[in-house]
């Protein structure tokens, strides 16, 4: 379960959407989270990792490491 207060410019296009095209708010906020899902999902973890301060091996590093280095 979810509840989500919009400010009411937002609310009236939302139902203004639902009535013309007979969809629920529900149908239009599932969507909208699957398209920023999507759409940002790897770069905010990428980011929660990089806030978290590991320690971190260069590209060129690993790949001499692992023998890729040409």
């Amino acid at each position: 379960m979810l509840g989500v207060r919009l400010n009411s410019e937002l609310e009236g296009r939302l139902q203004d959407l639902c009535e013309e095209t007979g969809r629920t708010k529900s149908y239009y906020a599932k969507k909208a989270i699957e398209a920023f899902l999507d759409d940002k999902e790897d770069y905010l973890k990428g980011i929660a990792v990089l806030e978290q301060k590991e320690p971190r091996v260069a590209l060129k590093d690993l790949e001499k490491a692992l023998g890729l280095d040409s």
